[in-house]
């Protein structure tokens, strides 16, 4: 599809932001990643509002014992770590929450298991996502495997997203979603939510 032919309908659209919130962007907000994915997070946020899409702010978090996190076995462990500050989960300013945001909070990788998000999608008429945020590889891609089960259309915004490492972030724009949705900028999605 060359970029004269992409075109989104801002009324049948959500502009879903995944973890950009104080505790994970203390770990990577300083970064010229980081910076870069919150500028464009933004950007498309105020854009896709203005233009009449629906944003979604996703974050994570769990309980104080840690009870409802995830416990299985692996070979690799998450990133382990004492209590989280107090403001660990708080969703950053830069994203400017509105009054109509839906924000959605999860505790696990993907924002669709566990909570409401395809309710308020599907309650809004909403079909295509647009995603961004943190992490590439796990949260975004988590996010995007189920709104592509789901039947969602989507679009990657490829500079509004970073992962734990460039190799990751890479594979995921290079072979995962390529095959489940269309891979952008934040200039092109921009462009196609004013055509």
């Amino acid at each position: 599809m060359s970029d004269l032919e992409f075109k989104l309908d801002a009324k049948s659209t959500a502009v879903v932001v995944i973890d950009l919130q104080k505790g994970i962007m203390a770990m990577v907000g300083g970064t010229p990643q980081g910076q870069e994915v919150v500028a464009n997070s933004a950007r498309l946020l105020n854009a896709g509002r203005l233009a009449g899409a629906h944003a979604v702010l996703v974050h994570v978090g769990f309980s104080p014992d840690g009870a409802d996190r995830l416990h299985p076995p692996t070979d690799q462990a998450m990133r382990a770590g004492g209590a989280m500050p107090p403001d660990w989960m708080e969703l950053i300013p830069e994203l400017d929450r509105q009054p109509g945001d839906t924000v959605i909070f999860k505790r696990q990788w993907g924002a669709f298991y566990g909570t409401d998000l395809d309710l308020q999608l599907r309650r809004r008429g909403l079909t295509t996502i647009i995603l961004c945020g943190i992490a590439t590889e796990a949260g975004v891609e988590s996010t995007a495997r189920d709104a592509y089960e789901h039947g969602y259309e989507l679009v990657f915004a490829s500079d509004a997203m970073t992962g734990v490492s460039a190799e990751a972030h890479t594979n995921s724009l290079e072979r995962i979603f390529p095959r489940i949705g269309r891979v952008r900028s934040t200039e092109q999605i921009l462009a196609a939510l004013q055509a």
